[in-house]
């Protein structure tokens, strides 16, 4: 492993450690995705200025005014969508970022499918999971808020990017099972999750959240 990725001083190991203890004290309860947040080095998908905070549990800037989610929500929406499954086949992300969430996801599932409206920061993704050598993730420059009816069903969809409403168009490519979590509202904000069963469709509100909102369209730049 390079020395970019495995990381020094205020990206080392034991700093990582510290936030992974953090995360289980607010409530993470997945030891899987705590140990793949202790595994990622987060400070890679972040401006180097900003690298002695990647292990903050804070969300952080990436451009475009976009940011990198908390370790927490990271962790938070991964643990909900996999639901202790062992394995997943197919997952869909809408808003790519800078593709830590993405990484994240690559470690649960066969395929991840990753859209993002600006082309500059799905430029830089793909740069990012080059450089990890993860290499089960689709992406694709576009209108996440369209989802990807193509190559549904998926088995959960994590959207990183607070909708008004419940994404119809994006719940009904959920295949039976399948887990939606996503963020609602615009001043106050809460997480839901949307799941598929046999006797339908079921939502559920939790907490409090705070995400920049799910716009429509693409940007080339």
């Amino acid at each position: 492993m390079t020395l970019r990725r495995t990381g020094i001083g205020m990206t080392s190991q034991r700093t990582r450690q510290r936030l992974v203890d953090r995360l289980r004290e607010a409530g993470i309860k997945d030891e899987r995705v705590l140990a793949q947040i202790y595994e990622m080095p987060r400070h890679i998908f972040v401006d180097e200025a900003l690298a002695s905070r990647a292990y903050e549990d804070t969300p952080l800037p990436i451009g475009f005014s976009q940011t990198i989610s908390s370790p927490y929500i990271v962790a938070r929406m991964t643990e909900l969508v996999r639901n202790g499954r062992q394995q997943i086949d197919r997952i869909l992300e809408i808003g790519t970022g800078c593709g830590y969430q993405t990484a994240i996801l690559a470690r649960f599932a066969k395929e991840v499918y990753s859209i993002e409206r600006i082309e500059a920061l799905l430029t830089k993704a793909r740069t990012h999971l080059r450089e990890l050598k993860v290499n089960n993730i689709r992406f694709k420059h576009g209108d996440g808020s369209l989802g990807l009816p193509e190559v549904s069903p998926f088995d959960g969809i994590v959207v990183t990017a607070a909708a008004l409403e419940t994404p119809a168009e994006l719940v009904a490519q959920l295949g039976l099972g399948g887990r939606l979590v996503f963020p609602k509202g615009h001043d106050e904000q809460r997480l839901y999750v949307v799941e598929r069963t046999d006797q339908g469709v079921a939502e559920t509100m939790l907490e409090p959240v705070k995400f920049v909102p799910l716009l429509p369209g693409a940007i080339r730049a």
